[in-house]
């Protein structure tokens, strides 16, 4: 977990710097286990966001506002009557526990002064949010905590409240480093589990840069650790140690993939051991963007949920129908044997005895003469059953006719919905969602959100720019709609346009301009179009490019779809680091 007791203490500091002294104006409870608090302090109005959510509990500042319920919940409305209108006082927290509380003063009913705290417990299932009267008795809590959930702690109303649990580790401002490791009781233990189970505070993301800065894996038994890589450790953990009890702190977002703002972790000490770490003057905007960037990911992956199972219900169904009218076909390829009964029983109606239940007649279209067996219903009269012969014959000729022409449309779908769902994968924002929901939309898959009769319900995309090393400039469009613009509108006919083989990807453009486009373009172009493909995981990805006059879209056909001639083709194998190479130009 990352909002360790050394973040606590970044941020009781800069709680305490910007809010003592700061006015309760407004409190909410926009979910049932988070409140946010209007405080006008420093002659500015902050939002003070409080969660005691069991994945991400948490408090900070913050710049996002979320949608309250009509009517507020109870702990929203105690709150209110108690603290609106109060002075903060204080914020402390108690060596280096995930605590923070905030003391306020407040006039009561009476015109006396009153004194509350709110209590704020960082600590994951079990994190809360307690108000507590003059006395330290709980007045309320946005989680009850009875005797039958915890036997140890009950958080009830009217409750004297306690501490949770102490454990059983070292403050880092009592820590002697020498100590710590004299008495090491197990030495079968990992040091970087060694050093969270000793030291209070210390978050495992914490432990680990301690052994990075050691140059030691965190998973190395202790009993293997030679006296250098012991002096190693001691040195890095002093010196993180002195950076925490002087706050020399260094606020920093961990990206797990900085061009989408995934984050992956935080800290309020410098963490070296990331490729990918941005560094904050506060601990406040970390948190607030480290949560906002989580809940966003959030969000999107929900919007695509929705969107996916339509995709796969779609993909299911064309399948499925490919299976059938490959079926069809097959029993039609039996058809010309009807046509052939039913011609051989016309030419000997009067040769066949009635009631037969088959009939053995001469093939005059053989050339081997050969005799053919014919099975024959004997409750009809041999013309009838050349009759239904030939209707079988018709009916299957019809059939195959129809399935041809249903199975191409069929595997035109498929193509369009795998790209669609390609498309849908690589969104990185909710508006570039949206623009594949409204391009379903006008497909026909989805029905629209709300009927407008007076604008035309039109998008507005922009593709992915870059710049060759060459100086050409290339385009890469990111969902088949945004390809039909770019191809069919944006591009000029002498314009290279590029295309994985028979594979759901972007449409990818080349602005062409004096003379013949370099190898290097063309094979940078060439990467970008594997790369933005379903075969982005593959080698060796066959890319087709021709000019764009040799693309043309198919009367009816689906967004993104289109046929093209006169092409070469090109293999290359894409490399997500080569892709990051190549300059990248905001639109």
């Amino acid at each position: 977990m990352p909002f360790d007791g050394v973040v606590v203490k970044n941020m009781v500091y800069e709680l305490s710097e910007i809010l003592i002294g700061g006015r309760i104006d407004k409190i909410y409870q926009p979910e049932y286990d988070e409140t946010l608090i209007n405080i006008r302090a420093q002659g500015k109005n902050l939002k003070l966001v409080i969660s005691a959510n069991a994945s991400y509990p948490r408090i900070h500042l913050t710049e996002n506002t979320k949608k309250n319920p009509s009517t507020p919940p109870v702990f929203c409305m105690l709150l209110r009557k108690h603290l609106v209108g109060g002075k903060i006082t204080e914020i402390s927290f108690h060596d280096f526990e995930r605590i923070v509380v905030l003391h306020i003063d407040n006039i009561g009913e009476l015109g006396d002064l009153t004194q509350k705290k709110l209590v704020v417990e960082i600590m994951g299932k079990h994190s809360n949010v307690i108000l507590l009267n003059s006395e330290d008795k709980i007045v309320d809590s946005i989680k009850h905590i009875d005797k039958d959930i915890s036997s140890v702690r009950e958080i009830m109303p009217a409750r004297p409240y306690s501490l949770p649990p102490v454990q059983d580790k070292i403050s880092p401002k009592d820590l002697d480093v020498d100590s710590l490791f004299e008495n090491i009781e197990d030495e079968s233990n990992r040091i970087a589990k060694f050093l969270l189970s000793n030291i209070k505070g210390f978050s495992p993301l914490l432990c680990k840069e301690v052994c990075f800065r050691s140059e030691i894996e965190p998973d190395t038994l202790i009993k293997n650790l030679s006296d250098k890589d012991i002096k190693n450790i001691k040195i890095a953990l002093n010196n993180v140690v002195e950076d925490i009890l002087s706050s020399n702190f260094t606020p920093c977002i961990i990206w797990r993939d900085p061009d989408i703002l995934k984050p992956l972790d935080f800290h309020c000490m410098k963490i070296t051991q990331y490729q990918h770490v941005e560094f904050f003057d506060s601990i406040n905007n970390v948190l607030d963007i480290f949560y906002s960037s989580k809940d966003n990911i959030e969000r999107l992956t929900q919007k695509k949920a929705s969107i996916f199972k339509v995709l796969n219900n779609g993909i299911d169904r064309c399948n499925k129908k490919i299976t059938i009218y490959q079926d069809i076909i097959r029993e039609s390829a039996e058809r010309d044997k009807y046509k052939l009964f039913g011609e051989l029983i016309t030419s000997n109606i009067y040769c066949i005895p009635k009631n037969s239940e088959k009939v053995s007649l001469l093939n005059y279209y053989s050339n081997d003469n050969e005799y053919v067996e014919i099975p024959l219903d004997n409750n009809l009269l041999p013309q009838e059953n050349a009759q239904k012969y030939f209707k079988k014959y018709a009916k299957s000729k019809t059939a195959y006719a129809h399935a041809k022409e249903q199975l191409k449309e069929t595997y035109s779908e498929l193509e369009y919905l795998e790209s669609v769902f390609h498309n849908l994968e690589n969104c990185k924002t909710l508006s570039e969602i949206e623009e594949i929901r409204q391009e379903l939309v006008l497909a026909g898959y989805l029905a629209a959100k709300k009927k407008n009769n007076n604008k035309k319900n039109t998008l507005k995309s922009n593709p992915l720019k870059y710049q060759s090393s060459d100086g050409l400039i290339i385009y890469v469009g990111k969902n088949n709609v945004q390809n039909d613009i770019l191809t069919l509108k944006t591009a000029s006919s002498n314009d290279i346009w590029l295309h994985t083989k028979n594979i759901p990807g972007s449409h990818v453009i080349i602005k062409k301009e004096k003379g013949d486009i370099p190898k290097s373009t063309l094979e940078e172009a060439a990467l970008l179009a594997a790369y933005h493909s379903k075969a982005k995981m593959s080698a060796q990805v066959e890319v087709d490019y021709t000019t764009v006059k040799n693309v043309k879209k198919p009367k009816g056909a689906k967004p993104g779809m289109v046929t093209y001639v006169s092409y070469k083709t090109i293999f290359v194998t894409p490399h997500e680091e080569l892709v990051n190479k190549l300059k990248k130009i905001n639109i």
